[in-house]
C-alpha cells in the first residue's frame, strides 16, 4: 500500500503492538498503514500476576491490551500505538492459544456444542499513557462435533490451529465449526475496528 493511499494524516505513523496478521490486515484494509512493533512482554506471567486479583475476563483483556500499547509507545515517542488482546471465556474457563495440536483437539472437544464468548479489547497509548480503551464481545455457538470430525478439522487446518485463541479463524476453515455467531465480525477477528476508527476520527487523525 502506498503512503498516498493512506487516510492516516497524523504527523507520525500509526503503530500496532501486535504480531497478529489479521489485525494488521484489518488496519491496512482500512488504509491506516500501521508500523508493527511487538514489545518484549511475557503475557502469561503478566496474567499470572493479575490472577491474584481475580479479574474478570473483560478486565484481564483490558489490562493486557493496555500494557502492550503502553510498552510499545515507549519505543515510539509521539506516535499513537494500538495494543489489543482477545480472551475466550467458556463456562468458568479461560482458554489461551493451544501450544500443540493435541491441546488444540482438547480445546475443540471442550468447546463442542457450547456457546463461548470472545472478548476483544484494545487500548491506544501515546508516550507511555493510555488515552483510550474499549472492548466488544461476540457470542460464538460451536456445533457438536465427534472426535473424528475434530481430528479431520485439525488435519485440514494443520499448525494454523495454533495461531488463534479457540483454534479457529472464522474467516477461513473455522467457519465450518459454528452453528451461530452473534456479534461484530471485526470483534471476532480480534479488533473492534469501528471503535478504533471512531477514536482516531475524534482525534483528527483521518482524512475521511
Amino acid at each position: 500500500m502506498s503512503i498516498s493511499s493512506s487516510v492516516w494524516i497524523s504527523d507520525y505513523p500509526l503503530v500496532l503492538a501486535s504480531k497478529s496478521k489479521t489485525r494488521r490486515d484489518l488496519l491496512e484494509g482500512a488504509h491506516l498503514s500501521p508500523k508493527i512493533h511487538v514489545p518484549v512482554f511475557d503475557e502469561r506471567a503478566f496474567e499470572h500476576a493479575l490472577a491474584t486479583e481475580s479479574p474478570s475476563p473483560v478486565d484481564r483483556a483490558h489490562a493486557l491490551a493496555c500494557e502492550k500499547a503502553r510498552l510499545a509507545s515507549l519505543s515510539y515517542p509521539e506516535h499513537y500505538v494500538i495494543g489489543a488482546d482477545q480472551i475466550l471465556a467458556c463456562e468458568t474457563k479461560v482458554l489461551h492459544k493451544a501450544q500443540s495440536i493435541h491441546e488444540a483437539k482438547n480445546h475443540l472437544a471442550f468447546l463442542s456444542g457450547k456457546t463461548h464468548q470472545l472478548i476483544s479489547a484494545f487500548a491506544i497509548a501515546r508516550d507511555g499513557h493510555v488515552l483510550f480503551e474499549d472492548h466488544d464481545t461476540a457470542d460464538m455457538t460451536m456445533r457438536s462435533m465427534t472426535t473424528e470430525q475434530i481430528e479431520r478439522y485439525c488435519d485440514y487446518a494443520g499448525d494454523a490451529v495454533l495461531n488463534n485463541v479457540g483454534c479457529y479463524a472464522l474467516e477461513g476453515l473455522g467457519v465450518h465449526l459454528f452453528e451461530r455467531v452473534e456479534g461484530d465480525f471485526f470483534t471476532v477477528l480480534g479488533l473492534p475496528l469501528e471503535r478504533v476508527i471512531g477514536f482516531f476520527r475524534r482525534e483528527g487523525c483521518l482524512s475521511l
